[in-house]
């Protein structure tokens, strides 16, 4: 029995998500390929949110059949469902010879193009992307969601939950159980864990490239400098366990348009344990979460936060906000980690307190975190993917001979 031809439909080339293509395309029953409507993250473009010129430093195009879509190498980040529609795509799918498609999201309309396309050629179709309940949305919005969404759901052969909120979105929006696969959110955990191992000299080397000369517990924060991931609040609640003589230092990994603000908070709040570092690109940022105690993503309207993913890797304590969309499956409370209401400062410099105090606490909480972390992988998306392409007539070899 050949592979099963399976593709993805993606914007650009994504640092999470090219290497489990190429994990996928190791496997003894699928072929994968992948198709994209730019290439900006490999040749280097603007990117809003970092406020900078940003080009991945890992390799994004290894291990797995890459197309680029007519153009892509004039177009940059997609900002908006109309501002990439692409009608090439429906072409590039039509001769792509797939056995199967997977689109991410709803956005841009080229994702639409493309599902269009599959469905034309009789190519079973499912959708993986990140929304939640949780997710702030405006009144009309609201109102047009379940029609709108209900309606697009209903034309797929089934929708990939990337963990247990988003699997309630779908359910909301009137998807039966039988369409609905968890194929979980994760990032490179075998990159992540060995790259994180650092040895004391490593590890010293690495709190001194961030400004850090003693042994002081590390409180990591490491995302965009944006309003949706409130680092202010961070800031703040350290500001606070400051007051109260609690000892740490606080490293501020990312940049973005609030950076001159956030500089200017920490010094009107006297801070003198903030240490801002700036972006850091991928493969650097392993060394980073080995080097440090505590990761802490504040964020309102967060999606998912594979942030917490990478820390966890790491063997890294968690505090998140509650309304963050990984929190259900990979923050467990006084487990591997606290969560805390999103804009509550008292309340994440309360559950951050503990945390600070306690070396024997950490350990222990991010012993917790690598155990949690090491079962959501890249080998349980292969298992939810052959269960998607199952149920669309699709059986690969390894389930025929268990049958």
């Amino acid at each position: 029995m050949r592979k099963i031809r399976l593709g993805f439909l993606n914007t650009h080339p994504i640092q999470y998500f090219a290497p489990l293509y190429a994990y996928l395309n190791q496997s003894d029953d699928l072929e994968v390929s992948a198709i994209y409507l730019s290439d900006y993250s490999v040749r280097g473009a603007q990117d809003h949110a970092f406020g900078r010129v940003v080009k991945w430093d890992v390799d994004l195009l290894s291990g797995y059949d890459a197309h680029f879509v007519r153009g892509a190498s004039t177009r940059g980040e997609s900002r908006g469902f109309f501002s990439t529609v692409v009608p090439a795509v429906w072409g590039e799918v039509r001769r792509s010879g797939l056995d199967a498609l997977v689109v991410h999201g709803h956005s841009p309309a080229a994702q639409l193009v493309g599902i269009a396309a599959a469905k034309a050629a009789g190519i079973p179709v499912f959708m993986r992307g990140e929304t939640h309940l949780g997710l702030s949305r405006t009144s009309v919005k609201l109102r047009l969601r379940k029609l709108v969404m209900g309606t697009l759901y209903a034309r797929l052969n089934g929708v990939l939950a990337i963990g247990s909120a988003n699997a309630a979105f779908y359910r909301a929006m009137g998807v039966p159980e039988r369409r609905i696969f968890l194929t979980p959110y994760t990032v490179d955990n075998a990159r992540f864990t060995e790259a994180a191992r650092l040895t004391r000299e490593e590890r010293a080397d690495v709190r001194r490239g961030l400004g850090v000369a003693d042994d002081r517990p590390i409180v990591l924060y490491s995302a965009k400098f944006d309003a949706r991931k409130c680092p202010q609040d961070l800031l703040r609640a350290a500001a606070q366990l400051n007051a109260e003589g609690a000892v740490f230092q606080l490293a501020m990994i990312g940049s973005g348009a609030l950076e001159t603000e956030l500089r200017g908070l920490a010094a009107s709040l006297g801070m003198q344990n903030v240490h801002f570092h700036g972006f850091v690109n991928q493969s650097t940022m392993p060394g980073i979460y080995g080097a440090c105690d505590i990761f802490v993503l504040p964020s309102r309207n967060e999606p998912w936060g594979l942030a917490i993913n990478e820390a966890m890797c790491a063997e890294l304590p968690i505090v998140a906000a509650a309304e963050i969309g990984c929190v259900p499956d990979l923050v467990k409370q006084g487990l591997n980690g606290y969560t805390f209401t999103a804009g509550d400062i008292s309340g994440l410099s309360a559950v951050l307190r503990p945390l600070v105090g306690s070396a024997d606490g950490r350990r222990k909480m991010g012993a917790a975190s690598r155990e949690i972390i090491s079962r959501w992988s890249y080998a349980e998306v292969r298992q939810g993917l052959r269960m998607a392409l199952a149920s669309a007539g699709l059986s690969t070899p390894r389930q025929s001979l268990a049958a």
